[in-house]
């Protein structure tokens, strides 16, 4: 059964950076496209980005210009890299397979809260 871990959250400042993590196991990883989500408190959970295997990436309009999706085939990780952050970025983040909002398997994510 595929497993999603997620790291590299943590407290930032606003305008700050973070890069976040996850490791995927049981998965045909490198036939795989996967994506980044987040609930923040209070808030149903949303889709950020998806890395398409093709290479192209899609963002939601809140993430465009400032998070960036990679991955590396060789350590079966997906890594998102946030720039600028927001206080509205503040969420649990979550990695999942691409087009999985509605998945019923979620990780336990990692807590990403920006604050001054």
């Amino acid at each position: 059964q595929v497993q999603f871990v997620e790291s590299g959250g943590g407290l930032v400042q606003p305008g700050g950076s973070l890069k976040l993590s996850c490791a995927v196991s049981g998965s045909t990883f490198i036939l795989d496209a996967f994506g980044w989500y987040r609930q923040a408190p209070g808030k149903q959970r949303e889709w950020v980005a998806t890395l398409w295997n093709s290479g192209i990436t899609d963002a939601a309009n809140s993430a465009k210009g400032r998070f960036a999706v990679s991955r590396d085939n060789a350590k079966n990780t997906v890594y998102l890299q946030m720039n600028d952050l927001k206080p509205e970025d503040t969420a649990v983040y979550y990695c999942n397979y691409a087009a999985s909002l509605n998945s019923g398997y979620w990780g336990r994510g990692t807590q990403v809260t920006v604050s001054s």
